[in-house]
């Protein structure tokens, strides 16, 4: 039995869904497309429509086709140019004055416009914007008491988020319809603001009714324009029952995966069901997916069909695409249908694990190029020691709780190599550094992560231990110590040896030049002074090479390595000095002492410790010069044995002051 209200054909009324969606052309140009879906029995039938541009200009849109859809549809698509004059956010309104008579929730709805409004936002930081499309049509029917569910399928070309909600109808030039309200339910009406499920639950009249759906596109959490779908849902009080499908669940695969799955409906009322397919994962240039009915399994109130995707490399982006399946039932009172969802990540594949280069102070990392085109970089991440991370399927880069901190990025498929000089604070010797790589795509979306390999740092030879400024003077003094090798006979040569000494003007050792030598028997020397070296104005990093100095045997032994002097770095604030420890060392320094000078003494009395590497003296006076010399101890395992040692900074001096803006006037105003 059905009960339904019939729309006479006499009148000149049609309008019963549409949609407006937008694709870039070049900077200004858009191409607009119009999508209605009309009623076949009434008379009106619109060659053309009116487009309002938001820019105080309009002109029109010819129709370029006509589809006959079941339930007595019709498809009309209509598309036209527009050049906007420049950047802008545009709303554009299509309206036409024959909705449908007899839509309960719309107040004498014949006489109501019916009008539908897309937003559009140009501007040129953002990149090209086309709108999403929406490729599920608005045309399925509803019964009595039972859930109703539509899914429009937005697919967003340039990979936008999308969300959803429910908005109200509009009328003439887009604005809303007064007295429109949302129709009947029994329990609740709604939209999944992520999925774009709109669910009925239930409805408890028979008739006509219109509801419209907001979908808005987001670009990096800025939202950059939105879709309104009026869609008319028509109620029927039926015994006819919906068909059912099964929940195949969603997936997250790597790019290069086949994706395989069948959708299995069936009947309780035994009808024969029709089985479709909508989505992004259909529409995508290359390699679609397909959706394939098993007409030798269907059999009365049952039906199959496969779903299948070769995903490729062009798939990988941030958001989920969706494919939206629906069965329909052939039953000849009225069909029915089913919608079920299933979203679908594509996940850049994870690179090959990377080859890991120690030095005495930094790690150098290098990798495969990945074989996906579209990567764009890779980030590079480290932690101490291994954390045994598996990532989930659904989970891309890697999360912070894993203890992984990103440290870099490359800015190329192709550069696939990463030094890591801890920012150019050196690695700290004593510690096991391990690497994982991440593949980045054009949209931002990160690869599963490669595996982890770690490594220690290569102790040099020799070792450094000390740096020290003992003498702080234009022409100061600074002390270079060394571990002698715990056994000689290691060596592979009997000697003697020479020690050359190298300094640097900076932290990292980049202009190293030879300052001095030491010759020695038998490696007990361990200790070089620099004298008339100037302390005064910036650290200096050392080098120390250990040769074979046997006649005609001269050879490098070991690998050097590089060790700086400690500088401390101040920055004055409001009755404040921020006093930072900036050193390049193989040693771990575990406590720091502040030194301040006295202005009474010049003595430097101790005003503090810390075991971090920044310290803030407060309390100071502004305007007031400061002098800070910071004294470190530290240790260093070599060959299984512990070595202490404790290091004198540079001196370093600056000023307090009051950098802060104060805050504007209060101005009050009298009018005479």
């Amino acid at each position: 039995m059905i009960l339904l209200f019939l729309v006479s054909p006499l009148h000149a009324t049609h309008n019963r869904a549409g949609e407006i969606t937008l694709t870039q052309i070049d900077e200004l140009t858009y191409e607009i497309t119009i999508t209605t879906f009309t009623y076949t029995l009434s008379q009106a039938d619109r060659n053309r429509l009116e487009v309002q541009w938001g820019d105080n200009t309009y002109s029109y849109a010819n129709r370029v086709s006509i589809t006959k859809l079941p339930n007595f549809y019709q498809k009309n698509v209509y598309i036209t140019r527009h050049t906007y004059p420049g950047p802008g956010l545009y709303e554009i309104v299509v309206q036409d004055p024959n909705r449908n008579q007899g839509v309960k929730n719309i107040p004498n709805s014949v006489n109501v416009v019916f009008s539908i409004k897309t937003t559009i936002m140009i501007n040129p930081a953002l990149g090209n914007n086309s709108t999403p499309v929406l490729l599920n049509p608005p045309i399925d029917r509803a019964a009595l008491n039972q859930v109703f569910i539509h899914n429009p399928a937005a697919y967003d070309p340039d990979g936008d988020s999308i969300s959803y909600k429910l908005t109200v109808c509009t009328e003439q030039d887009g604005r809303p319809i007064e007295g429109y309200t949302l129709p009947p339910y029994s329990d609740t009406l709604f939209v999944n603001p992520v999925t774009g499920d709109l669910t009925w639950i239930t409805p408890v009249d028979t008739g006509i009714y219109n509801i419209a759906m907001d979908v808005e596109e987001w670009r990096s959490g800025v939202k950059i324009g939105n879709i309104v779908r009026d869609m008319q849902i028509e109620v029927y009080n039926t015994d006819n029952h919906q068909p059912e499908q099964n929940e195949p669940g969603n997936y997250c695969v790597a790019a290069g995966t086949t994706i395989a799955f069948d959708i299995i409906a069936t009947d309780p009322d035994n009808d024969s069901i029709y089985l479709s397919a909508t989505g992004g994962p259909f529409v995508v240039e290359e390699s679609p997916a397909s959706y394939a009915v098993d007409i030798a399994s269907a059999e009365i109130g049952y039906s199959r069909a496969r779903f299948t995707w070769h995903t490729r490399c062009s798939h990988v982006r941030n958001q989920y695409y969706t494919a939206v399946f629906k069965a329909e039932d052939s039953n000849p009172e009225i069909t029915l249908v089913d919608i079920r969802n299933v979203n679908i990540k594509v996940i850049g594949p994870a690179p090959e694990m990377p080859e890991l280069i120690p030095g005495s102070s930094s790690v150098t990392v290098t990798w495969p190029a990945d074989t996906c085109l579209p990567v764009t970089g890779y980030r590079i991440y480290r932690r101490i020691g291994p954390a045994g991370y598996v990532p989930d399927t659904c989970t891309t880069g890697i999360p912070p709780e894993t203890g992984y901190e990103w440290i870099g990025e490359t800015g190329s498929r192709l550069d696939t190599i990463f030094t890591d000089d801890n920012k150019g604070k050196g690695l700290v010797q004593g510690n096991e550094y391990c690497y994982v790589i991440v593949s980045v795509y054009p949209d931002g979306s990160l690869s599963y992560p490669s595996a982890e390999t770690c490594t220690p740092l290569i102790e040099g030879a020799p070792s450094i231990l000390e740096v020290s400024v003992t003498e702080h003077a234009e022409s100061g003094t600074i002390r270079l110590a060394w571990a002698r090798p715990e056994e000689p006979d290691s060596i592979p040569e009997a000697g003697p040896y020479e020690y050359i000494i190298y300094r640097s003007d900076d932290l990292l050792g980049q202009a190293l030049t030879q300052v001095g030598s030491l010759s020695t028997p038998d490696l007990s020397d361990t200790v070089w002074l620099d004298e008339n070296v100037d302390t005064r104005r910036f650290p200096w990093s050392y080098s120390v090479e250990l040769y074979n100095d046997a006649p005609g045997n001269r050879i490098l032994l070991g690998k050097p390595e590089v060790a700086s002097s400690m500088y401390p770095a101040l920055k004055g604030g409001d009755n404040r000095i921020e006093i930072q420890m900036r050193k390049n060392v193989p040693w771990i320094n575990y406590d720091y002492v502040i030194y301040r000078r006295n202005p009474n003494t010049l003595a430097y009395d101790s005003i503090g410790f810390t075991t971090e590497d920044v310290f803030v003296d407060e309390g100071l006076a502004n305007g007031v010069e400061y002098c800070y010399r910071v004294t470190s101890t530290g240790w260093r395992i070599l060959d299984g044995k512990l070595y202490e040692n404790v290091n004198h900074s540079h001196i370093n001096c600056t000023v307090p002051v009051d950098s802060t803006p104060p805050c504007p006037p209060y101005l009050t105003g009298y009018s005479l």
